[in-house]
């Protein structure tokens, strides 16, 4: 009991990260205990693959419409959950640097939708899968949609990397996409459509709301507030002005700040900045 416990409070304890590599390691593991389970009485079927995978029949999806998302927590074997919890951990981590755990979520699920519709697109029009059964799981695509979207961010963020030194974010992003669109003629064409479709959601949503300078993602989920009346002015002093002043100066502040960021990374920031940044981000 008190493995289970410990994991437990590890879990509530953890990032949205940590959870989602937890969760995706529970649903890996359960289907493998449960194909070792079947095998025993010499069922090769796996029913929890059955009913999360999702299909690339458009009828079959019509029936188990939750498969869209739910595919996205679940591997093939070792390797493929092993190098995607990898790049999930390290490509989440800075995401979550610089902006908002529920934001990693929203991208992760998302990016996860889109590849969905891609996988299912590409096999009900290329005829190149006219006559395949074909299933996908993974959680690629979210991953996809997390890392293209912060390197669409801040394109020129650097990351050092062993043996080559400080290589821009965008050259790897489009290393990533490239290998993906080489890769459609392979074996797995229908999951790498998927990995594309988490991509093309990261570019375009951040590429979308990035006009503005303040955080790109903050427009999006703003829409979801009610909205609040206006007040009927009844009484007009220079307090109000001078609000709206150093308010219009502490944007200002925030917007060069972002700038920086995004040109030059976070390390680049002065002790200062970072301390102003850090004392906004509570209020």
């Amino acid at each position: 009991m008190s493995i289970l416990h410990n994991l437990k409070q590890r879990f509530e304890r953890g990032t949205i990260v940590e959870k989602l590599i937890y969760i995706n390691i529970f649903f890996f593991f359960s289907t493998m205990l449960l194909s070792v389970f079947q095998s025993l009485y010499k069922n090769d079927a796996n029913f929890l693959i059955d009913w999360l995978s999702l299909d690339g029949s458009i009828n079959v999806v019509l029936t188990k419409p939750w498969t869209l998302l739910s595919y996205g927590f679940l591997h093939a074997d070792f390797l493929h959950i092993l190098f995607n919890l990898i790049a999930l951990y390290f490509i989440g981590n800075l995401f979550i640097e610089y902006f908002t755990q529920k934001q990693l979520l929203t991208f992760y699920l998302l990016g996860t939708l889109f590849g969905g519709f891609f996988f299912l697109f590409s096999q009900n029009y290329f005829p190149l899968f006219q006559g395949r059964t074909a299933v996908l799981v993974g959680a690629s695509a979210g991953i996809s949609a997390i890392f293209i979207g912060i390197a669409t961010y801040m394109p020129n963020y650097e990351l050092k990397i062993r043996f080559i030194g400080f290589v821009k974010l965008w050259y790897l992003a489009a290393i990533w996409v490239g290998l993906d669109i080489l890769a459609l003629a392979g074996n797995n064409a229908g999951g790498h459509f998927a990995h594309l479709g988490g991509s093309v959601f990261g570019f375009l949503f951040v590429n979308q709301f990035s006009n503005k300078k303040i955080s790109a993602f903050e427009q999006f989920f703003s829409i979801f507030k009610p909205k609040k009346k206006p007040l009927k002015t009844v009484y007009k002093s220079n307090s109000t002005k001078k609000t709206t002043e150093k308010s219009d100066f502490t944007q200002k502040q925030i917007d060069e700040i972002l700038d920086k960021i995004s040109k030059s990374g976070y390390d680049t920031l002065t002790k200062a900045e970072k301390e102003f940044l850090f004392k906004q981000g509570k209020n």
